[in-house]
């Protein structure tokens, strides 16, 4: 399986960046050529599911996922952290994403905020050799994707 990493740093409240990273639907408008579907109710927590449906027009897969780790920053907590598996029959693996909750900084309302996102990911049909550039090019994507949750607004 392909494992890529990528790491941000904002100024806003961890709490902030917590909600941008797992609203769930708003991924979809950030991943090209996906859409969320299928988001259970309650779509936060241990058991949340839902689906990234990728594709255009009748062409493309589902990646379903499930939350199997759940912990929000703050309430004594210094670093909150989600863990999602990946069940589908085309791509396999896992996504996890951290937020670290800032030392108090006495001159600023809000961050430095560090958010971490480690994925591993397999794809059917994908031979492992290819490992490298899958994550080479998930890493590049997911930057992308990371970089337009954390932009306010």
């Amino acid at each position: 399986m392909a494992r890529f990493e990528v790491e941000r740093t904002v100024r806003t409240s961890a709490e902030a960046v917590w909600g941008r990273l797992t609203d769930w639907p708003a991924h979809g408008g950030r991943v090209p050529l996906t859409r969320i579907v299928g988001v259970s109710a309650p779509a936060t927590g241990v058991g949340a599911r839902f689906t990234a449906r990728t594709g255009v027009g009748r062409v493309g897969f589902d990646d379903p996922m499930e939350v199997v780790a759940w912990a929000p920053p703050g309430a004594g907590r210094a670093v909150g952290r989600c863990r999602l598996v990946k069940r589908g029959r085309v791509v396999r693996g896992w996504a996890e994403i951290e937020v670290y909750v800032p030392a108090a900084d006495p001159g600023s309302a809000a961050g430095p905020v560090r958010v971490v996102w480690r994925e591993e990911i397999g794809v059917r049909g994908v031979p492992r050799a290819l490992d490298p550039l899958v994550a080479r090019a998930a890493r590049r994507v997911f930057a992308r994707v990371l970089d337009g949750l954390l932009r306010p607004g």
